[in-house]
C-alpha cells in the first residue's frame, strides 16, 4: 500500500492559487465568480475602513494565509478577514483571524456544502476565531452571524439591516445592501 505524503506550511507557500491545508491535503479553492469577487472586497473595503478608524488590527482580503494548529486543518483562507496581533509582512499570518467572511459560491448549496461550512466554522471557533460570516447574495441575499459564544445559534441580516462582527470587531458595521450593488 503506497502511502500518500502529508502536505506541509512550506509546501503550501508554492501553491499558486488560492489553497489551504486540511488533514494534511492541500484544497485547491476555485477561482471566485465576478459576483462574489466584488463581494469580498466590498467586505474588504469596509474592514480597511474599520482599521484605518481604529488604528488597531489589520483587514485582509481574499487569499491571505492563516496558519492554524488543529488536528484536521493547517490554515484558513477565508474571503476577508480581520487579524489582531503581529505578523510578518511576507509570510503567512500566525494565528486563525478574529474575524472571518465567507462568500458563498454557487457550488456552496445543497446537504454536503452545508455540512462542509459547518464543519469550517467549527475549525474557525476552535482555532480562535470569534466571529463568522457566511454571506448568501445568491439566493437569500442574507449574512449570518456565527459567534463562538453561540456557535449554533446564527443572527440573520438582511437588506435594510446593519451587519455586525460584536465582539470581534467592535463598533464596526455594514448595510448588508452595499453587497447587493
Amino acid at each position: 500500500m503506497i502511502q500518500k505524503a502529508v502536505a506541509t506550511i512550506a509546501d503550501l507557500y508554492r501553491v499558486e492559487k488560492k489553497a489551504e491545508l486540511v488533514n494534511g491535503e492541500i484544497v485547491i479553492m476555485s477561482p471566485a465568480s465576478a459576483g462574489h469577487n466584488r463581494v469580498a472586497m466590498r467586505i474588504g473595503r469596509s474592514l480597511l475602513e474599520y482599521e484605518e478608524r481604529t488604528g488597531k488590527g489589520c483587514a485582509f482580503t481574499d487569499n491571505a494565509g492563516f496558519v492554524v494548529d488543529l488536528p484536521n486543518r493547517q490554515s484558513f483562507s477565508p474571503d476577508a478577514a480581520y487579524f489582531f496581533g503581529p505578523f510578518n509582512e511576507d509570510e503567512f499570518i500566525d494565528g486563525a483571524p478574529a474575524f472571518a467572511a465567507e462568500v458563498r459560491s454557487p457550488e456552496d448549496f445543497g446537504p454536503a456544502a452545508e455540512r462542509a461550512m459547518a464543519q469550517k466554522r467549527a475549525d474557525y471557533f476552535a482555532a480562535g476565531t470569534q466571529v463568522v460570516w457566511d454571506v448568501d447574495m445568491i439566493r437569500e441575499k442574507v449574512i449570518r452571524v456565527y459567534r463562538a459564544a453561540a456557535p449554533d445559534q446564527p443572527t440573520i441580516y438582511r437588506p435594510g439591516d446593519l451587519a455586525e462582527a460584536e465582539s470581534a470587531l467592535p463598533g464596526w458595521t455594514m448595510p448588508v445592501a452595499d453587497l447587493l450593488r
